[in-house]
């Protein structure tokens, strides 16, 4: 099996018109190496377009938390919670750290929804392709 890597990416390039968006997006991918990994999330197909992204934001209250949508680039930001300075731990396990997490979407992409459910933040996504956009049937004349 053959690896896509950012060396054999521009070949892509010598067969394909109006994908440089795309594989500017991809490669920008394979060299990001910025990703901390903080917090863990899901990405789940549910239906041939609706998604759900679930981050684990333990510790995160609504207010802490942000979801905006520009285009087509997705950004979760977590603002840490204030800490009790008086609670001596014996274990800190929970990170509760500031975060942001960026996601790219698909054209069309669209959040229907966020929701804040036991420690997850679960953000629904739905691709809504516009009718004109549809494939159909020409009349032959």
């Amino acid at each position: 099996m053959t690896r896509l890597t950012t060396k054999n990416l521009p070949d892509f390039y010598k067969s394909t018109v109006g994908f440089d968006r795309l594989f500017n997006e991809m490669e920008r991918a394979f060299t990001s190496t910025t990703s901390s990994g903080y917090p863990p999330y899901n990405i789940v197909k549910t239906g041939d377009n609706v998604y759900v992204i679930s981050i684990a934001v333990a510790g995160f209250d609504k207010k802490d938390l942000e979801v905006t949508q520009d285009g087509n680039k997705l950004t979760v930001t977590g603002t840490a919670p204030e800490q009790d300075e008086t609670v001596e731990y014996l274990h800190r396990g929970l990170a509760g750290r500031s975060f942001e997490r960026q996601f790219q979407l698909a054209d069309h992409v669209e959040v229907t929804d966020v929701r804040l459910e036991l420690g997850v933040l679960n953000v629904y996504l739905e691709q809504i392709v516009p009718d004109e956009l549809l494939p159909r049937k020409l009349e032959i004349k």
